[in-house]
């Protein structure tokens, strides 16, 4: 394990880094949003299992876009299981997924959600937000990417890039 001093004074920044330390606030712990409806994006869409009992689940991740909470995440997980997935389909096909197989491709970038949120307690007395339900009501234009190439550049496909344009591509509802 290295020290500090010898980290710190690697980039030649400690002093900034401890100046920074000293007048820096401590943030506020995240809670969960409260009750109420949100505008989000969804910024990530992948398979999973849970921790307790190996449960698949495609999980998404959503960003508030508007108000009070802009930026925090919250998370909605659609299980894989037999008695979920009359509701796994109906959900994912609002993103556009009718194959089973298409959840192993990146979902389109942008898709702005109307998302309706409750509040709920574990057994134990924890609270977690729950996704009541989500409607997909669009696509934002992405945002700029510094490494992306110039106008006029031309790119070559990558291998990866050819066999995600294969069958399985989803076009979304919206």
């Amino acid at each position: 394990m290295g020290k500090l001093s010898d980290i710190l004074s690697s980039n030649g920044d400690g002093d900034d880094i401890r100046d920074l330390w000293n007048d820096a606030e401590v943030a506020d712990e995240f809670g969960t949003l409260p009750p109420d409806e949100y505008i989000a994006r969804i910024v990530s869409g992948e398979l999973a299992t849970s921790r307790k009992n190996s449960t698949p689940h495609f999980k998404l991740t959503f960003k508030v876009l508007e108000g009070d909470y802009r930026d925090r995440q919250f998370w909605y997980d659609i299980w894989l299981t037999e008695a979920a997935l009359p509701m796994a389909k109906r959900d994912l096909a609002k993103l556009g997924i009718t194959e089973l197989e298409q959840l192993e491709q990146p979902l389109p970038k942008g898709i702005r959600s109307r998302v309706q949120l409750a509040l709920r307690r574990d057994d134990d007395g924890n609270e977690f937000n729950r996704v009541v339900r989500f409607e997909a009501i669009g696509i934002d234009e992405p945002e700029p990417d510094d490494f992306a190439p110039k106008d006029g550049e031309a790119v070559k496909p990558s291998d990866a890039e050819k066999s995600a344009d294969s069958d399985l591509r989803r076009e979304p509802p919206f």
